[in-house]
């Protein structure tokens, strides 16, 4: 036992000496090359300072600064050839779509570099701290994916709300476009209408093409930003009428009745399923409420999980396997409407 303890901790140590310094070193790497860029392009300054360059405090105000500082996200972007390279990977990408979703204007490859920056870090006062390795590990892991499980919190609320507004949305659009005002102009009257955040939304997309940007391609922003379906028909609607013509008051009219009756069915199938969702979450709670009990009730017995080498993979395999269970019980339960 005394031997695969002083294993252990040399291992540690060997690991704290190689990984800590070379985070640290690409950490500050990058953000001397973020100064030097920052720093040799005083045009881009001049288009940040316009940008930027608002007055006033009300909510209407608010939601402009957001239309700006998406535009401005994607300028610097297209200018930091790392951020660039970064933002067509995968991943990279998916946390972005992530974040805009969940309406936090962050860039998704700076957020991935703190998120590995502030684990690293963690990690490393466990090391000094002289914890398990298995300890530092989690610690590190929670760090990662607790701040990524509150923005896809965030992000399934915000949707969801999203979605019970659509049909109100596209009747008022109908009546706007019925009494006679241009699509920009509906777009505009949503905006003022109705609560986020379908409020923020439109209104990204009035400020976006007031900034330059064509109705088409802010509404294609707007489509790629929520990821819904019923907003893809939406947009896919007043691009082919803005092309060939047509009603679109009767188009949003139809939309709108096709997504209270989805709405309606996927309320039908929430509550049946219920009972499956509920037996998912139970089944994850009860073996960590059994350890903890376990702990209280007879330490001696449960100890054996955490004081010993086999014991700590069989408590990482199983919370693995617990998350995997809950994952395919989901998937079952989540039917698509």
């Amino acid at each position: 036992m005394m031997i695969q303890m002083l294993g252990q901790a040399s291992f540690m140590e060997e690991w704290g000496i190689y990984i800590l310094p070379l985070v640290g070193s690409v950490m500050l790497s990058y953000a001397i090359f973020s100064l030097v860029r920052d720093l040799r392009k005083p045009e881009s300054r001049k288009v940040t300072d316009r940008l930027r360059d608002d007055a006033g405090g009300s909510s209407d105000k608010s939601v402009e600064k957001a239309a700006k500082a998406s535009v401005l996200r994607q300028q610097r972007e297209m200018e930091n050839s790392i951020a660039a390279t970064l933002a067509k990977v995968s991943i990279i990408a998916a946390l972005q779509r992530m974040l805009d979703q969940a309406n936090l204007q962050w860039s998704a490859a700076r957020t991935l570099i703190h998120l590995v920056g502030a684990a690293a870090l963690g990690a490393g006062v466990c090391h000094f701290l002289k914890l398990d390795l298995w300890i530092s590990l989690s610690v590190a892991a929670g760090i990662m994916l607790l701040p990524i499980l509150v923005i896809f919190i965030m992000r399934k609320l915000r949707l969801n709300k999203l979605l019970n507004q659509l049909p109100d949305v596209f009747e008022l659009m109908s009546q706007a476009l019925r009494a006679g005002h241009s699509l920009p102009n509906a777009i505009l009257v949503v905006s003022q209408q109705l609560p986020d955040p379908v409020r923020s939304e439109f209104a990204r997309v009035f400020h976006e093409q007031n900034l330059g940007i064509k109705v088409e391609d802010a509404l294609k922003n707007m489509a790629k930003r929520v990821g819904m379906m019923d907003v893809n028909f939406f947009v896919t609607a007043v691009c082919i009428q803005r092309q060939t013509g047509g009603d679109l008051a009767e188009v949003l009219d139809n939309i709108s009745a096709v997504i209270r009756d989805r709405i309606k069915l996927f309320g039908m199938v929430k509550a049946l399923t219920a009972e499956g969702r509920l037996s998912g979450w139970v089944l994850l709670a009860l073996p960590i409420v059994v350890f903890v009990l376990e702990l209280v009730v007879n330490p001696q017995y449960a100890e054996k999980l955490t004081d010993t080498e086999m014991g700590q993979y069989m408590l990482i395999a199983g919370a693995v396997m617990q998350m995997m269970g809950l994952a395919m019980i989901q998937k079952i339960v989540n039917i698509k409407v």
